[in-house]
């Protein structure tokens, strides 16, 4: 049986539908995943493959779906199921069509009312991954602590065993010391979407603001905000739209900088390059703020 005749079984069992889809519908996107569009006409389906050993990234990406959906804060694609076939993992979810005119604003609104739906503590129920990288996520009562441990300092882990240069780890044991002192707030564990870049936030067809391929944890909601920005930001009514909602913290550009290193390093880390510098600078950077 060949592995869309066994994911078209999984969709049928799945949905509890009759499903016999035509030819898998090739999509453009990410660099990680293949996606592809199975649709028999009348139903239409989102589905992600890759090798078999990363079954376990996408049974992540569905309970974060899953979670991010029961906050009714903002849409997501609902999963359907995950397994393998032929060699490969998979991921189907509902296939939402993209691209319509919607407003940024909307985005904000309903950003801050995920994030308004919190844990007792940081972290989540199991790892994932933030792009192809594992993400640890072990619950812990202390911010400051988590993203010692299960951020930055698992990238700076990551890349020592890359050999990304010892430069990079001075650096960054000195800002892992003097983390606490930028944490002169009290940021409570929030729903995370976790890797919420202009590459996974859209707009269906009705305008509805749409976010997806997530990372999802509980965590400060100033490192997703600061996110946003990393990549050329969501424009001016996203971020008033939230504030208006939930205003952020004074203190915040300067967190912002130090979140987004998280981000800079997983890129050096699956990337190398460009990335490395940019890594290097941002921390020389925060630690001369720090003085």
């Amino acid at each position: 049986m060949s592995a869309w005749q066994q994911i078209t079984d999984h969709i049928r069992d799945a949905s509890g539908e009759p499903f016999q889809p035509e030819s898998p519908r090739s999509l453009g996107g990410g660099c990680i995943n293949t996606a592809v569009r199975l649709s028999d006409g009348n139903r239409h389906w989102f589905v992600k493959l890759n090798q078999a050993s990363r079954l376990d990234m996408f049974e992540a990406e569905f309970l974060g779906l899953q979670e991010l959906a029961a906050a009714e804060a903002i849409r997501v694609p609902l999963p359907l199921c995950t397994g393998t076939a032929d060699g490969q993992s998979y991921i189907v979810m509902e296939f939402i069509p993209l691209g319509g005119s919607g407003s940024n604003a909307s985005a904000g609104e309903q950003l801050a009312a995920l994030h308004r739906h919190q844990a007792e503590a940081f972290g989540w129920q199991r790892d994932n991954t933030i792009g192809s990288t594992h993400q640890p996520n072990d619950w812990t009562a202390d911010w400051v602590d988590f993203w010692r441990k299960h951020r930055l300092g698992f990238q700076l882990e990551e890349a020592a065993r890359k050999g990304l240069g010892s430069h990079i780890q001075r650096l960054g044991e000195n800002l892992l010391e003097r983390f606490s002192v930028l944490m002169d707030h009290d940021p409570a564990p929030s729903l995370l979407h976790g890797d919420l870049w202009g590459g996974n936030l859209s707009h269906d067809d009705q305008g509805n603001p749409v976010i997806y391929d997530p990372a999802t944890y509980y965590g400060d909601r100033e490192a997703e905000i600061a996110m946003t920005e990393l990549f050329g930001g969501f424009g001016a009514a996203f971020y008033d739209a939230y504030n208006s909602s939930w205003p952020l913290d004074s203190g915040y550009a300067t967190r912002k900088t130090f979140y987004n290193l998280y981000h800079i390093l997983n890129h050096a880390n699956m990337f190398g390059g460009g990335y490395v510098g940019q890594a290097q600078r941002m921390m020389e950077r925060l630690l001369a703020d720090l003085g």
